[in-house]
């Protein structure tokens, strides 16, 4: 316990000692014209399935506040666009969500999803957020605090001291490395990090398409260079004004929510699972194949480390964010139980939950979410606040609570003021898609978006649960994003809801066999998403 509260008392001096800087602000002794980015010089990327794609590094200044001072590099690809001249509409930023998520993989996988008529008329632009995957410097700050295996999450195994432990370590290792970026590391940050592509560009005004936190860095976009905005599009919606600790309060009761469906789902396929016949017996077999793990941890191989309960949860949270990852989730527990075989969880925790060789985009999550609006730092409000949450809702709390425990300890205070107001003024109409079940972006988000943006417009997939939901084969969801693409055409629906699209069928209950072939996970993501189960951008 000494140990425990010396730690605390670190990190508190580390952030005393740099001043409790707090989020960027906007600049005081800069227009925003005068941003101190270089040029874009583009090479081949050296990719043979899609040779057309060019890549650049682009110069940005860590604080817009100072443009002519320090720099950094932010990694840029960009896939031309083809069209006659006079038939071009200009660049489309692409943003997938994360904090911290790469978007190089876009421009290839997005404009391969719509009508090549409109997909060539656009230049396709991705990009690495500062400080994350490609761009320049690449923050680490533990290596290792994503290995398994990590402490239980569930506070009743005793571990609490050892993930505060962590976590302020954690905080502190960020600050002693990165104590001059982190700090400029916000949406804001990476909002003008986009004008800055913009202006290298040699662009009046750019297009946008953001999932996830990347809709939260789109409408912030907006709100600071609106003028400079010709469409923007955004998919599964964090809410403008909510603080980050009551956003994940949403998504722990909604995971509740499709964790219960999935074994609704489940249940119904037991001649395939034998897990039981009713959602209560599914989640009794979830909650035995997880305590075995307590005391029988397995080999995670090819990923390092071993899977305990809390590789089991991160493994089983991701079905959150898509519904097809159902069948290899019953079949996980399935095997487990019924056979005693450990290989389809090892399979399932490589694909979904491993972490890579460092802690990748972890930190750039933390310096976003940890300094944009003030969190609690009282060990006991968040004890007692989360195990009210936990007993509605005990399939993620504990294990949501402990992955952004560092802003308990973050050495750069948050704004008490909250994230930056969106009011949409300025704006051309915003086209917003949200589906009802999303887990990651609950619906309040989209509803209170579209509030913001008075001219938006809102589609809503009633009964949909992908996070992220277009490009998944449902064409009343597509086809309205390639019409507004085409030429900014946009529902005609009145009111709160302009369009509602159904829902996909649930997946074909099978026992997922044979294996695939897998490799250990390193630091850099793939281009493009290869698993038909794969997740497009992750906001926890």
């Amino acid at each position: 316990m000494r140990k425990v509260i010396a730690l605390l008392s670190a990190a508190a001096a580390v952030a005393a000692a740099l001043g409790g800087t707090s989020a960027s602000a906007a600049p005081k002794n800069a227009t925003p014209e005068d941003t101190g980015q270089g040029k874009l010089v583009w090479s081949s990327c050296g990719d043979t399935t899609t040779p057309a794609l060019q890549c650049a590094m682009l110069d940005v200044p860590v604080d817009y506040a100072h443009p002519q001072g320090r720099k950094i590099k932010i990694k840029v690809n960009r896939l031309p666009a083809t069209a006659p001249k006079n038939k071009q509409q200009g660049p489309i930023l692409l943003n997938p969500g994360g904090p911290g998520d790469s978007g190089l993989w876009m421009p290839a996988y997005i404009a391969g999803q719509i009508p090549k008529d409109v997909a060539s008329t656009y230049d396709w632009i991705g990009f690495d957020p500062r400080g994350t995957n490609g761009s320049d410097p690449h923050v680490t700050c533990d290596p290792h605090y994503l290995d398994g295996e990590r402490p239980d999450y569930q506070v009743s195994q005793g571990t609490s001291q050892a993930w505060l432990k962590k976590a302020a370590g954690y905080a502190a290792d960020c600050a002693a490395g990165w104590s001059w970026l982190l700090p400029h590391m916000t949406t804001v940050d990476n909002a003008r990090d986009m004008d800055s592509i913009r202006r290298a560009l040699g662009a009046p005004k750019i297009n946008f398409y953001g999932g996830s936190w990347g809709t939260s860095l789109g409408s912030t976009y907006g709100q600071l260079f609106p003028s400079r905005v010709r469409r923007m599009v955004l998919d599964s919606i964090v809410g403008p004004t909510i603080t980050w600790y009551d956003h994940n309060i949403l998504q722990d009761k909604e995971h509740q929510r499709r964790f219960d469906a999935f074994a609704a789902w489940a249940a119904k396929a037991d001649p395939v699972y034998h897990l039981g016949t009713d959602a209560a017996a599914v989640e009794k077999a979830y909650q035995k194949v997880e305590a075995a793990l307590r005391t029988d941890p397995v080999a995670a191989a090819p990923a390092p480390g071993k899977i305990g309960p809390a590789e089991f949860e991160d493994t089983f949270y991701g079905g959150g964010y898509n519904f097809l990852r159902w069948p290899r989730m019953a079949t996980v527990l399935s095997a487990y139980l019924t056979q005693h075989d450990t290989r389809p969880l090892s399979i399932a925790y490589n694909l979904y939950a491993a972490p890579g060789a460092d802690d990748g985009t972890f930190p750039a999550y933390n310096a976003a979410q940890c300094t944009e609006n003030a969190w609690p730092r009282d060990w006991e409000f968040w004890k007692k606040d989360q195990a009210k949450v936990n007993a509605t809702a005990p399939f993620y709390t504990y294990n949501n609570m402990w992955y952004n425990a560092a802003c308990m300890f973050w050495p750069y205070q948050g704004n008490p003021a909250g994230r930056m107001k969106i009011t949409g003024k300025g704006l051309p109409p915003v086209l917003l898609f949200q589906a009802t079940e999303d887990a990651a972006t609950p619906y309040e988000g989209g509803l209170a978006m579209h509030d913001a943006l008075p001219g938006s417009k809102l589609v809503v997939q009633n009964g949909g649960s992908f996070h992220e939901i277009l490009f998944h084969g449902n064409a009343c969801l597509d086809d309205t994003f390639t019409s507004y693409l085409r030429d900014g055409s946009l529902p005609k629906g009145k009111g709160r809801i302009a369009k509602t699209c159904a829902p996909e069928a649930d997946p074909t209950p099978v026992f997922v066999t044979p294996p695939p072939a897998l490799t250990a996970k390193t630091a850099t993501p793939a281009l493009r998403p290869t698993d038909a189960e794969a997740v497009h951008g992750v906001l926890r």
